[in-house]
């Protein structure tokens, strides 16, 4: 995909702006939505593949509850995080490619 040159920026409110920002989000949406399935299914996975591993005790707890319990909601709002941050700063770049130079950013 060829970015617009300064003579010929996209217009805001065009189908091609719409539809190149749509596709950014997209590729983000699915590397979310796949490493939320890794954070999903690796702690049924590790419990099925090492269960010596994952039946560990570590400070009272198996290693299975330890991960479920303190590993599992950060990792979630970290990829929540990251999604929503790069979100924010795709539509930003979008709206910086087609502002003319003679306006200020705000």
């Amino acid at each position: 995909m060829t970015k617009p040159t300064s003579e010929k920026k996209l217009d805001m409110h065009s189908e091609e702006f719409l539809h190149a920002l749509m596709r950014k989000q997209l590729k983000l949406s699915i590397a979310c939505s796949l490493a939320f399935m890794v954070v999903l299914l690796g702690l049924p996975l590790a419990n099925y593949f090492a269960p010596e591993l994952m039946a560990k005790r570590i400070l009272g707890f198996t290693f299975t509850w330890l991960l479920l319990g303190i590993g599992f909601f950060p990792a979630v709002w970290c990829i929540s995080f990251y999604f929503i941050k790069r979100s924010i700063a795709l539509e930003e770049e979008e709206v910086r490619e087609v502002q003319p130079d003679n306006q200020p950013k705000s």
